[in-house]
């Protein structure tokens, strides 16, 4: 029944000479003026001098103009990169570069490739390469910027110039190593299985996932960073006595160096659900107490206990099942792939084109995820107040703030559409925070440069 009402949509819509193009540049335009719209309100707020209410008695003055000021350079990063990055997608659709590259691949593997590679799957796999290299190098300017200019004013960046090259090299090795197995599949799979392709497709990139999410931290974390086991000691009797209770399937405790990156803070846990692994920063346990640590993986143990984890597994499942099969439906639609300047109809191009199409609903699920996502926070926070760690959250929470120079005060619409997390006020609120001091200021933090500069919050 599905696969029947999806063929006649897609005989409706394949309509000769329908200005798809235009119907993308007019969508893309409209979203980049809402973006832009957003981060101006957002801007705004960021100009208060006056600390919100629920953290007068938490926060010093010159923290929080700190952190007005590193969201006001991050907003002006994305502004700039946004209007870089929106002048570079209509440069593309304008001067018919998806078929230039196409071309230019189709002729390198003629040229230079033995015969067997001559097909429309190599031909896919090394146009997909070469975007994502044209777009790698043209990024590179905005990455130098963002990381040795914008968090280096801010005390945040650790890395060198030698790892953020090595970091990029070995994500190109590893998008060589993975993309052309797992791309191959997809493309063969909507090869061989017909007009209900998106069956198979769908069930192939659940296999995908749950292969990743038991590979990634085993094989992919240790290329980036250095694990270790956390030391014996107070913590770590009390972090497994914590899962013990609660009859989480604590496999692993590890601390991960991501000071040598970053100086921001952060923990999650990660693995097949009958064992994990719970990763806490090294900087989180520099600046924060073990109290606070447990009640920061308090908080994580409680996205588990709640099923949050498995519930956005869920809702990806659906979006991609109704992704694949919305899908099916332009995949042999002419009048899309000539508007972008195809005679053929490649299905990588078919499928990249498509999601050019659907694009203006990303910011549409974006926002109901958000929405989600906060409500999953609160229960998260409320949990581990229940277990008796308010104090102690509620304090790791302004530390954390502190310490990563978060927004402390947000537009109610900018944050709805940009935040999978509530602002910190809201956390504080829900949790009935009755602190009343000045959480100690960590010294990094102090001795940051002059003001100049998105953090990710637990």
């Amino acid at each position: 029944m599905i696969q029947a009402f999806l063929q006649r949509l897609a005989r409706w819509l394949d309509r000769p000479y329908f200005p798809w193009k235009n119907l993308v540049v007019g969508f893309s335009l409209a979203e980049f003026a809402l973006e832009n719209w957003l981060l101006y309100r957002q801007y705004r707020v960021l100009h208060k001098r006056t600390i919100p209410k629920a953290l007068e008695n938490e926060v010093e003055k010159s923290t929080f103009d700190k952190s007005q000021a590193y969201g006001r350079a991050k907003a002006k990063y994305s502004f700039f990169s946004g209007v870089f990055n929106q002048a570079k997608s209509l440069a593309v659709l304008a001067f018919n570069v998806y078929p230039a590259v196409w071309a230019v691949a189709g002729t390198l593997l003629a040229r230079y490739a033995p015969a067997r590679f001559s097909g429309e799957i190599s031909q896919s796999l090394l146009f997909l390469y070469l975007f994502g290299l044209i777009d790698l190098v043209a990024g590179l300017p905005w990455s130098y910027y963002h990381h040795f200019v914008l968090e280096e004013s801010f005390g945040f960046n650790k890395m060198t110039v030698k790892l953020w090259v090595t970091d990029m090299l070995k994500g190109q090795a590893l998008t060589i190593a993975l993309g052309i197995p797992i791309g191959s599949a997809f493309l063969s799979i909507i090869k061989q299985t017909g007009p209900g392709f998106f069956y198979y497709l769908w069930m192939f990139m659940l296999v995908v996932q749950v292969s990743a999410i038991t590979v990634y931290p085993i094989l992919i974390v240790p290329m980036f960073n250095k694990l270790e086991p956390l030391k014996p000691g107070s913590l770590k009797e009390a972090v497994e006595a914590l899962a013990s209770r609660l009859k989480f399937p604590l496999g692993e405790l590890q601390v991960i160096d991501g000071s040598k990156r970053s100086a921001h803070s952060n923990a999650y846990f990660t693995g097949l659900p009958w064992k994990k692994k719970i990763v806490i920063y090294d900087t989180l346990l520099e600046k924060s107490s073990d109290k606070e640590v447990e009640a920061v993986l308090a908080h994580e143990l409680g996205h588990w206990k709640k099923g949050h984890t498995t519930r956005l597994l869920l809702i990806s499942q659906v979006h991609l099942f109704y992704i694949f099969a919305l899908f099916s439906v332009f995949i042999n639609n002419q009048s899309v792939y000539d508007s972008f300047g195809f005679k053929s109809r490649p299905v990588l191009i078919g499928f990249l084109l498509f999601n050019e199409i659907l694009s203006p609903t990303d910011a549409i699920l974006k926002l109901l995820m958000n929405i989600m996502t906060r409500s999953m926070e609160f229960e998260a926070d409320e949990f581990a107040v229940n277990l008796g760690y308010a104090s102690e959250l509620g304090s790791s929470l302004i530390k954390l703030q502190i310490q990563n120079l978060s927004s402390m005060d947000a537009d109610w619409l900018y944050s709805s559409f940009h935040y999978s997390h509530p602002i910190l006020t809201e956390r504080l609120k829900a949790m009935g925070w009755t602190g009343d001091r000045k959480v100690s200021q960590d010294k990094s933090v102090d001795e940051q440069k002059p003001l100049l500069a998105a953090d990710r919050e637990l």
